[in-house]
């Protein structure tokens, strides 16, 4: 999570700021009583991600309702990542990057021990779509001065 947390956007790869986007967008379509999938289903039909836009959906649902503090997102126009949004980054990787014992037990420092299961489920299905659409999270990017 230290990789990600309080970084600029700038200096993240297309699959992190996707990402931190999308957490962002449903956040806010929930804020004004809209359906987040709704909204963001171009998005990630434009990124090739429509096949983890009901993981996501459902990651986020789960994390709001099951969550063990209340996450805190920022606005969508804000440039660095916050605190909870560099914790569902690291999720997604971890998966991939310390595998699903080390990833179950960071889970059960954030949701509720009866969601740890579907979580776990869900963040491998999102970060399998992350991977079909050649975006998956890495290291933070050296250069942040590329544009995409």
């Amino acid at each position: 999570m230290y990789k990600y947390v309080d970084r600029p956007l700038s200096s993240l790869d297309e699959g992190c700021r996707f990402l931190v986007w999308s957490m962002r967008a449903w956040v806010t379509a929930i804020g004004h009583k809209r359906c987040p999938a709704q909204l963001l289903a171009p998005a990630f039909a434009r990124w090739r991600m429509i096949g983890g836009l009901q993981p996501f959906h459902r990651a986020m649902v789960l994390l709001n309702r099951d969550a063990l503090d209340t996450l805190a997102f920022c606005p969508m126009g804000c440039s660095h990542v916050s605190e909870h949004e560099a914790v569902i980054l690291e999720l997604i990787t971890s998966l991939r990057d310390r595998g699903p014992a080390a990833t179950r037990e960071t889970l059960d420092l954030v949701v509720a021990e009866e969601s740890v299961g579907d979580m776990l489920e869900t963040l491998s299905k999102i970060g399998a779509a992350l991977a079909i659409a050649g975006i998956f999270p890495g290291e933070p990017v050296t250069n942040p001065g590329r544009s995409h």
